[in-house]
Formats: C-alpha cells, structure tokens, sequence
C-alpha cells in the first residue's frame, strides 16, 4: 500500500473518448488532470507542475509537437517526462517527437497493459531520479550523474530496452588534451572547464530520462534510452560542434580559451544474454579510434553509420 500521495499525470487528447480511457486505465494508481487543446495544456503543466504528460499528436489549436517544443523551452516544465499518443504510424513522427525530447511513444488504440507499463516505467525512472537528488548520486564539480549513479543508470535502461525491444544509445566522451590545457592555464580553469561543458552536455541530452554523466577525470558518458543510432549521432555531432564553438574565458578574462572533445558512439537493440560491458566496451573502442584518427570527432559502428 502506498501511503503517500499519488503521482500525478496530464493527458492532452482533443477526443474526449480517449481522455476517458486513459483515465480509466490510470486513475486507481494516479491522479489526472485532462486537457483537449495545445494552449489549455500548457497553462495546465505551469500549474500543476505533473510528474509525466501524455501529449496526443493532433490537436485542434496547435500540434502536440509544438506542445512539446514549449514545454521544452520552458524553465517551469521542462523536465517534466513526456510520453507522446498518436494513431499516426510514421517512423518520421516518433524520430521527430524523441528530438523534440519525448521520453516514449504510446500508438493507439490504447492497450491496457501497454499504457500502465510504459506510464510505470517513466514513473519509476522519476522516483529514481529524485532519490539520487536526495542522496547526492552527483559528481560534486559539475552537478551531473557521478559514476555510481551511471552505472546503476545503464543496468535500468539495458535491462528495459530487453524487455520492451527498444534500443538504446551511449555516448563516450573525451576532452581532447586536457592535461596540457590544465598545464597552461591551471586547474581551476579546468576545473571551470568541466563544468562549462558538463552544461552543453544538459542542455543538448535534455530527455528526462537521458542521462549525461561524469565517468571520471575528463572523461563523460551520456545515456540515451530508446535511441536508434541516426539520433544518438545527432546528439552526438551537436554536442561536438557546440564544444567547438565554445570560448571559456580566463580567470582574469585576459585570454578566451578553446577546447574539442572526441566522441564514441554505441547503439545496441539488445537481446537477453547481450551484455551491457560489450555496449560500453563499443562506445570505449569508437573513442579510441576518433582520438587516433585526429580528435575532434564522432566515431559510430559502421553498422550504426
């Protein structure tokens, strides 16, 4: 018996039919709150500040993708999970929503035990989340995921991406010559260094459920739950060019300073006796081969290309 209050859930659904059959679905183990339009939805997320939104992709005023880019772009909502609805069946519409920053996707006509396990799952992964805020599973220097909190992260998502055949992505990264860039300007400047790019990584893998992380030293890793691999080289480019482009001024602001990182990128569709090492192992050997191959660059599996 769960004796605190119930999470709780927004359905966005311009068909009041489909509202009723998710709140039947849902509303034993969550409270619900119900919205027809795009613009209604939106005021309803600022108020209610929801544990996770069900967001249809039609809707009569606006798309639900532009729902979700609002949501997105909003301090107040924008790490609220969002599952999106559709009876669309377009490969393009689900790339599109999970860029957008969707969590998953739910096709109709609803299935019962479909709706509870994906809406149980994305729930789960946000009592995970506020736990590891509550018991400090953070890297102290950079405020994201320390190497703890990634592992237990990635066993999750691994065994979840088994058992709903979905696949999953990693991202291992590297800062190029950061030792030298420690020996010229200091360790404090570095130390602003990591922190600086740990936000790029936040604010490229902004999904809910991604999971940017710090390995150890200048080393990153990023989790990208139901992720093919054209997305996660995406993210993956993104991150590199925004880098890039990057200037980090000096204490003194006397000089503005430059860095690369060099990228490894693994996309599994694991089965039941994959195991996650050999995933990460991939992601390791793919940054091995960008630093070789000149650093400042994203290497994939051929068969990911």
């Amino acid at each position: 018996m769960n004796d605190g209050p119930k999470h709780t859930i927004l359905t966005i659904d311009d068909e009041d039919a489909n509202l009723m059959v998710l709140n039947h679905i849902l509303f034993e183990k969550y409270d619900i709150y119900m919205a027809k339009t795009g613009q209604v939805a939106l005021k309803l997320a600022r108020e209610k500040k929801p544990d996770l939104i069900l967001l249809d992709i039609i809707l009569p005023d606006i798309t639900g993708f532009e729902v979700l880019e609002k949501l997105q772009s909003d301090p107040e909502t924008n790490k609220i999970p969002v599952i999106c609805i559709t009876g669309l069946d377009s490969e393009n519409d689900e790339e599109k929503g999970f860029l957008l920053g969707a969590v998953d996707y739910i096709k109709k006509p609803f299935k019962n035990t479909i709706v509870k396990i994906r809406v149980n799952t994305h729930i789960k992964i946000l009592q995970q989340m506020r736990i590891i805020e509550r018991y400090g599973l953070t890297d102290p220097l950079t405020d994201i995921a320390n190497r703890r909190n990634f592992d237990e992260r990635i066993d999750m998502e691994w065994r979840r991406a088994i058992r709903e055949k979905k696949p999953v992505s990693f991202l291992m990264i590297d800062i190029d010559k950061f030792k030298h860039y420690n020996d010229t300007y200091g360790h404090p400047q570095g130390d602003t260094l990591l922190k600086t790019v740990a936000k790029i990584f936040v604010a490229i893998a902004r999904r809910p459920a991604d999971l940017p992380a710090r390995l150890g030293g200048e080393e990153f890793g990023i989790l990208l739950p139901s992720t093919g691999a054209e997305a996660a080289f995406l993210v993956a480019e993104s991150i590199r060019a925004a880098v890039e482009s990057l200037r980090v001024p000096t204490a003194d602001r006397s000089e503005m300073t430059t860095v690369t990182v060099s990228i490894g990128v693994a996309t599994a569709l694991p089965a039941k006796n994959d195991l996650v090492k050999d995933f990460i192992s991939r992601a390791d050997k793919n940054l091995y081969i960008a630093k070789k191959t000149g650093k400042n660059r994203v290497c994939v599996d051929v068969a990911d290309a």
